[in-house]
């Protein structure tokens, strides 16, 4: 049985539920990343035993799940989008956004699918975006190349910003502390493609990054979706 199919326990003194069990994990999450949360502390910050928390919840892991499937709650769109680009779209800002309010999450995307009702409904709300484009498995495929796309660049940005609170170095003095090396590197003529790239590339910020790679992910998938059958 699964977390979803399990029944609560009575209430007792200190009253419980699984949502401010996992309200409060969140907390602990937002404010200290993956390693700050276990039912021990979460117990502790509910001012409850911790043997009470294993009635609602078995492993901590079924606490990741619980966690993963409430963020799920602020990605799920607003509306159905008509056009399945825009579904995709919305989907990946979207979750972007959830993960720059909970880092965490970057540390959990892209684990095996979310069977939480949000998580579900946020499948459902995807797929239906292309349903009837093409045959399914092409769907599949579509999805999970997007999926793919925006969960690897949203745990670079992540991993990004932990660097940079980490070092007290935000991306450009990293780069400054770092150019006489790379400037005396490049000065050998190894290096020509990437003397180009620092030399003549336009520096972009994040957003326009993640944004812009999600376009062209995209525009490769519509060529697949638009392609005809032979």
């Amino acid at each position: 049985m699964t977390v979803w199919d399990r029944p609560e326990p009575p209430t007792r003194p200190v009253p419980l539920d699984r949502e401010r069990i996992v309200a409060t994990a969140i907390t602990l999450a937002d404010e200290g990343g993956l390693e700050a949360v276990s039912l021990r502390k979460v117990a502790g910050r509910l001012n409850a035993g911790p043997m009470r928390l294993y009635g609602y919840i078995s492993t901590k892991e079924e606490l990741f799940d619980l966690m993963v499937d409430e963020v799920y709650a602020e990605i799920l769109p607003e509306e159905q989008r008509a056009d399945w680009r825009e579904a995709l779209r919305d989907l990946a800002h979207r979750t972007r956004q959830a993960a720059l309010r909970h880092e965490w999450l970057a540390d959990l995307l892209g684990r095996r699918p979310a069977l939480g009702p949000n998580g579900l409904a946020v499948t459902e709300a995807t797929l239906a975006a292309l349903d009837g484009l093409t045959d399914i498995d092409t769907v599949m495929r579509a999805v999970e190349t997007v999926s793919a796309y925006f969960t690897g660049a949203i745990r670079r940005e992540i991993t990004n910003l932990r660097a940079e609170r980490a070092t007290g170095l935000s991306k450009h003095d990293w780069q400054r502390a770092h150019g006489p090396h790379v400037t005396r590197m490049l000065a050998t003529g190894r290096f020509p493609a990437l003397a180009k790239a620092v030399y003549d590339g336009t520096d972009v910020d994040a957003e326009t990054s993640f944004a812009t790679g999600l376009d062209w992910v995209l525009d490769a998938v519509a060529a697949k979706l638009t392609r005809p059958s032979t």
